[in-house]
């Protein structure tokens, strides 16, 4: 749910974030930050493992990166 709203969003977060990392859970952003380390460390802080999504933020889909926490399986959409 929460990267499928990453996806239909990617470009308007992109226009208002540019090239960060964005938290996002229950498709809302908790969070926008420089690196994936300072986005995971400081959302550990309230958010439990498991409970978000973070994803590096494109000017375009072709150059994106998933970044994937615990165990994950990727479904194709």
């Amino acid at each position: 749910m929460d990267f499928n709203y990453f996806l239909e969003n990617m470009d308007k977060l992109y226009q208002k974030y540019g090239h960060k990392f964005v938290v996002v859970k229950n498709q809302n952003v908790l969070g926008t930050y420089d690196n994936f380390n300072k986005a995971l460390e400081t959302t550990l802080k309230t958010e439990e493992m498991g409970t978000f999504l973070i994803q590096e933020c494109f000017d375009s889909k072709e150059k994106m990166i998933c970044h994937y926490q615990g165990n994950v399986i990727p479904v194709p959409a």
